[in-house]
């Protein structure tokens, strides 16, 4: 890639959102050079995610306008700033939500991915190095989003959120690495670990938790139970491993003792990923007791409280949580790429949708209408 920009202000097409659930605008605005220890990328394919639709509508959060959003894509480094010594100009990355500074305690840890300096901050819409903003027009600063901001044709990030990636790996595929798929796909083969043959529930089948579902077919699950309000997620969910569909709406007892007369008992494994607390309550106490695992994925409301008998834990079974699959961002991404490319992981099927930049707004009413798992935006036209 041509150095020529470097050290430059970049003007790009970005996908602006002015104010809370209003159409995003594509313009023009100014990006600034990369800063010490972070790269700016030429983003290539980005994908519409939940997390930007429900920090969009600005619904039960603090509102922060104008932003960019978008963290899930794949892109190409442009330049790097100061102290960059891990990524040049050309290299094929996935820009990630969450990060790894390779010096704290949790990422020295093998048993974590919660790094101290870069794990996700919602509310902060500005760089880590100077506390300013990277966007701007016309003067006025635009704010970022979980530190990628992606809807943008160029945008800059911390140097520990970036993973390089195989070159030969297609951007508009993996995209989807940085982040719904390893949240699902994690939460199960690293966290919930179900034995094969074994039985495992998943709570929500959206994004996340067809990936968790994924990841119970590719351990060799016997049966996979998808739980539900939305019965029209049934019919795709068979994609994606799961054999058998329960809609709590139609029995008139809770949905663990449903699960539990269906499997004798409860199932071995269960992962939850809807953020509901009651489904949290209803993920625990579905399992069997002896061996049982749940692992929460879902994040709840601020206010929300989980309440189950101690029984259930005396009774040996195990309540885990999990942020991001427990895949470290740099660490851990590289080798899922490559698990894709030797046809290891099945992305494709992720993938129901694909727009260009300028109808990035098709992408949002996808996702409001319940029609995608996931829209991938092609940045150029």
């Amino acid at each position: 890639m041509s150095n020529s920009t470097t050290g430059k202000v970049i003007k790009c097409r970005a996908a602006v959102a002015w104010e809370a659930g209003k159409p995003l605008v594509v313009e023009e605005v100014e990006v600034a050079p990369p800063q010490a220890n972070e790269v700016r990328l030429k983003i290539l394919f980005t994908a519409l995610c939940h997390t930007d639709v429900y920090f969009w509508e600005a619904k039960g959060q603090t509102p922060l306008f104008p932003r960019i959003f978008g963290h899930e894509a794949g892109g190409v480094v442009e330049s790097v700033g100061e102290g960059v010594t891990d990524l040049q100009p050309g290299d094929h990355v996935l820009p990630v939500f969450t990060g790894e500074c390779k010096e704290c305690r949790h990422c020295k840890s093998e048993e974590s991915n919660m790094c101290d300096l870069l794990r996700i901050d919602t509310e902060r819409g500005v760089m880590i190095n100077d506390g300013k903003t990277r966007f701007s027009k016309n003067g006025q600063p635009i704010y970022h989003f979980l530190g990628t901001s992606t809807f943008s044709e160029y945008t800059v990030v911390h140097v520990g959120c970036v993973a390089k990636i195989n070159p030969a790996a297609p951007l508009d595929i993996v995209c989807v690495l940085s982040c719904g798929f390893c949240t699902g796909f994690g939460a199960t083969v690293n966290v919930a670990k179900p034995p094969k043959g074994s039985t495992v529930a998943i709570f929500g089948l959206g994004a996340v938790g067809l990936a968790a579902a994924e990841g119970a077919r590719v351990s060799g699950a016997a049966r996979i139970i998808g739980v539900d309000l939305n019965p029209d997620r049934f019919e795709t969910a068979k994609k994606f491993g799961v054999t058998e569909f329960v809609n709590p709406k139609e029995y008139n007892k809770p949905v663990q003792e449903v699960i539990a007369e269906m499997t004798d008992g409860g199932v071995d494994r269960s992962v939850e990923c809807t953020g509901s607390v009651q489904a949290m309550i209803s993920a625990f106490e579905c399992v069997h007791d002896g061996w049982g695992v749940a692992v929460l994925v879902g994040v709840p409301n601020k206010d929300d409280a989980f309440k189950t008998h101690p029984v259930n834990f005396l009774a040996e079974r195990t309540l885990k949580g999990t942020f991001y699959g427990n895949y470290k961002p740099l660490s851990d991404l590289p080798n899922v790429v490559d698990r894709y490319m030797n046809k290891g992981l099945e992305l494709e099927k992720f993938i129901t949708h694909s727009v260009s930049f300028s109808d990035i707004n098709k992408s949002f009413d996808y996702m409001l209408q319940g029609k995608s798992i996931r829209c991938v935006i092609r940045m150029e036209d």
